[in-house]
């Protein structure tokens, strides 16, 4: 190292005085004299300012062993690293090794590190960074100016990297982040105690997703193993396009606070049970552009919820669409409210749907036969329609939707838009893709009970309990002098069942399960 002690940035002034300050003072005493004092003078300074200089020396040599070595041959970002820390592994693989043949430092933590190590990539352990262990049972890994400080400084400030050089702190070029799998655990079938869920809430990945979003101008910050391509993609090609890493911090944003909305919703649960919260956070995803709304000079997208209750819920949100066109606006609302209907039964039953409100429903032990008399009930509206099942639709169902005739002319195939059910046989889905290349057939599961319906007016929402009664919840009371025959409860429950899905005014007709 070689350390220029006349810099005044050292903060030691120059040991090379200048000529002048050495001049000989005139006492009235005789030039001989004079003479032997100026000698002895600068024989006595000469001697100070070798052991000032010595001393100073000393001093400096002291203070530079002491400080921290940077790890870079001029300055904090003279070399490129990124930070990744991950939950979800996936495409790990990808993503450290095409950084490491970019030349990208990697720095890493414990699990995310040794599975790097396991690919061939070359790490440096946050710790070995940091100086600092793990502590307080992983609670704290990360919050530590070494890592923070080379996250948040701005590139463009002198006194940000000057204060980067003086702590032998490196700067963070990349960081790669996903956060511990809360929606998973808090929603999982076998349950979490409330001391394991609040062990599960991620601090240290959300800090440094924030400070990376924050200072995005310098640091590239992924939440998301589909962006590792372009993440890639926009490093080799040595880019400074700003638009790319805003979207990214966007998302970034975005990811953090899905997250933070899911603790606070369980937090609530936990805590206030069934009350209606007092703020509510509703993270939606965005799915699909669509061609266009309900009229086409409306532009649309479908957007997936992803608050805590509706992980790994059903519906036609997360369906499979197995075959068909892309899903437009109004196919998604008519598909719903088949699905809702046909869910509200427990026998085999067929819905056929028009403009989300049903105009045929049929419930029998044999499925074709539900099938048929759905259809029945009004052929006309059922051409172009959508047709629900609450069974899986095998190779003997499949081909009787295929080659059905319309029972107005007994000679039209018909037409339908969407196929719904829980489930398809192998053969029974290759007999109905062979229907129409833009028949869409999805694949749903059920909706769960107990959640929040919301609607939107002007300014604000409504929000309700979701309509999940059923006829086993009631107890039906007969305030007639007749009461029914038992044939006429069962229409009468069955009946009760489609009223809720018809729209406005709702005029029901119902005989033997079929309406």
């Amino acid at each position: 190292m070689m350390v220029d002690f006349g810099r005044a940035s050292t903060g030691v002034p120059s040991v090379h005085s200048p000529a002048s300050a050495w001049h000989p003072v005139h006492t009235g005493i005789s030039h001989t004299t004079t003479s032997t004092l100026h000698v002895s003078a600068q024989l006595l300074l000469g001697a100070t300012k070798y052991k000032l200089t010595a001393f100073r020396l000393k001093a400096m040599a002291e203070e530079t062993l002491s400080t921290p070595k940077i790890d870079s041959k001029s300055s904090p970002s003279a070399k490129r690293q990124a930070l990744i820390s991950l939950s979800d592994k996936k495409d790990l693989a990808l993503l450290g090794n095409g950084l490491q043949d970019l030349g990208i430092t990697i720095v890493s933590t414990g699990g995310t590190a040794s599975a790097l190590e396991t690919f061939g990539v070359s790490v440096t352990k946050v710790e070995e960074l940091t100086q600092f262990p793990e502590m307080l049972d992983g609670r704290v890994k990360t919050l530590h100016p070494n890592i923070h400080g080379g996250i948040l400084a701005r590139r463009d400030q002198d006194n940000h990297m000057e204060a980067l050089e003086n702590h032998g702190i490196s700067t963070f070029d990349v960081v790669v982040v996903n956060l511990y799998p809360f929606y998973d655990k808090v929603s999982s079938s076998a349950g979490i105690s409330f001391e394991d869920g609040i062990e599960n809430i991620d601090i240290g990945g959300p800090a440094m997703i924030r400070a990376a979003a924050k200072n995005h101008k310098d640091v590239l910050v992924v939440v998301d193993s589909n962006d590792y391509p372009a993440l890639l993609e926009y490093l080799q090609g040595g880019q400074k396009d700003q638009h790319f890493r805003r979207r990214l911090a966007w998302k970034a944003f975005q990811h953090v606070a899905s997250y933070d909305s899911a603790v606070a919703e369980w937090l609530w649960k936990q805590t206030e049970g069934d009350k209606f919260p007092l703020s509510m956070t509703v993270p939606l995803s965005h799915k699909t552009s669509l061609r266009y709304g309900e009229n086409p000079h409306q532009k649309a997208a479908f957007y997936v919820d992803k608050s805590l209750v509706e992980v790994n819920a059903g519906g036609i949100a997360t369906a499979i669409q197995h075959h068909g066109k892309e899903m437009s606006y109004n196919n998604y609302l008519d598909a719903d409210a088949a699905w809702n209907c046909v869910c509200e039964f427990s026998k085999p039953t067929c819905v056929v749907v028009k403009h989300t409100n049903p105009c045929g429903v049929a419930s029998r032990d044999d499925i074709i036969e539900a099938y048929r008399l759905a259809v029945k009930a009004d052929p006309v509206s059922a051409f172009g329609s959508i047709v629900a099942f609450n069974v899986e639709v095998d190779e003997a169902l499949a081909r009787d939707i295929r080659e059905f005739r319309s029972p107005t002319d007994g000679e039209t195939r018909m037409f339908y838009e969407i196929v719904v059910a829980p489930k398809y046989s192998e053969k029974g889905l290759e007999v109905l893709r062979g229907k129409s290349k833009t028949l869409r057939i999805l694949e749903a599961s059920k909706n769960d009970r107990g959640k929040l319906s919301l609607r939107q007016v002007g300014g604000g929402w409504l929000a309700q309990e979701a309509d999940d009664l059923t006829p086993e919840d009631i107890n039906f009371n007969v305030v007639s002098e007749k009461g029914p025959e038992q044939n006429e409860f069962q229409d009468a429950r069955f009946a009760w069942l489609c009223v809720k899905h018809v729209k406005s005014n709702a005029i029901v007709i119902a005989k033997v399960s079929l309406s």
